[in-house]
């Protein structure tokens, strides 16, 4: 049985084209290919590749100033924030939520759109594997360019279930059956007619966005479209902690907000969502609101504009 693509690389010694994370006395990281014959240099002092290729992972070396440095094979999460960008990337965070939140496995059929500089594409193609199938779509051939690379690097190669076409998701969205779709762009709401052609019942989207007003949009969008479930949206934060001794402390610098998530489930051909029992917040819908349904939200007669009882047509609830 062959190995799935790039394991070989993420394990044994160093070899040639191995991609080596060194982190010095302060912890701070440098990552390098190594190649035969060529020597390392820091303001520390150098030392050649070869006294790495053939050595465990793991091992110390010393430079001419003999100043110590660990050497490991950097993690996908190292990989992804120290690699070249032409937009931004998506933080291991969110990425690691994605997986998770929108359910990614093996063999899974995937579609993304907005590739970037292809951090997310990497973690999907390790979680959905050889057998798998993941379609990105990318509008700018400067970003596809840089995410191919990335992408290509990390794995020592192209990967036999990547597909990456240039141009936008709504105009040349031609697969089916696909289990997942994942939006990192401006206006997810623009492709929920393509998407929802793509997806098979159950099937799951997963949408990236920056901003609040992204976010209502694009969750509004999706009750008003009709053929998906509640969404749910979250975000998370990271806080790292100082463990020395006694002090035990957060640290002082934290990963707070990159962006929101949010998911929603594809319904049956034919089948309407069920109607949500909640009540909303007072004035959610008040004369302001200009989203998508909201004349059918407001309820005339309330001061405050909003369905009395959560419903698109206010009418009462039952028990």
């Amino acid at each position: 049985m062959s190995e799935p693509t790039g394991a070989a690389r993420r394990r044994g010694p160093f070899k040639v084209g191995d991609q080596v994370q060194l982190t010095d006395p302060k912890g701070r990281h440098y990552t390098f290919t190594l190649e035969e014959g060529k020597s390392f240099h820091t303001h520390k002092g150098a030392f050649p590749h070869d006294e790495l290729i053939g050595a465990p992972e793991g091992s110390v070396v010393r430079t001419t100033g003999n100043v110590a440095y660990l050497a490991l094979r950097p993690l996908l999460p190292d990989y992804v924030l120290s690699m070249p960008r032409g937009a931004a990337v998506v933080y291991p965070k969110d990425a690691g939520q994605i997986l998770a939140m929108a359910d990614i496995f093996p063999g899974a059929r995937v579609v993304e759109a907005g590739v970037g500089s292809g951090s997310l594409s990497s973690f999907l193609l390790r979680a959905i594997g050889d057998d798998g199938m993941l379609h990105s779509y990318e509008r700018r051939a400067d970003f596809a360019e840089i995410a191919t690379q990335n992408v290509e690097r990390y794995f020592g190669g192209p990967h036999p279930a990547w597909t990456l076409t240039v141009g936008d998701l709504q105009d040349n969205l031609s697969d089916t059956d696909v289990d997942r779709v994942i939006l990192d762009m401006l206006a997810p709401w623009e492709c929920l007619e393509a998407v929802s052609k793509a997806l098979v019942p159950g099937g799951i989207l997963c949408a990236y966005v920056a901003t609040t007003t992204q976010l209502a949009r694009t969750v509004e969008a999706i009750r008003e479209h009709g053929t998906f479930n509640e969404p749910s949206a979250w975000e998370t934060m990271v806080r790292t902690w100082h463990v020395e001794g006694l002090a035990v402390r957060p640290d002082h610098r934290m990963i707070g907000h990159t962006g929101f998530l949010l998911t929603a489930r594809r319904l049956a051909d034919g089948v309407e969502p069920p109607l949500r029992r909640r009540r909303p917040a007072k004035g959610a819908y008040g004369e302001d609101y200009t989203g998508p349904g909201g004349r059918e939200k407001s309820a005339p007669g309330r001061p405050d504009g909003a369905a009395a009882t959560g419903r698109p047509d206010g009418s009462a609830e039952g028990g």
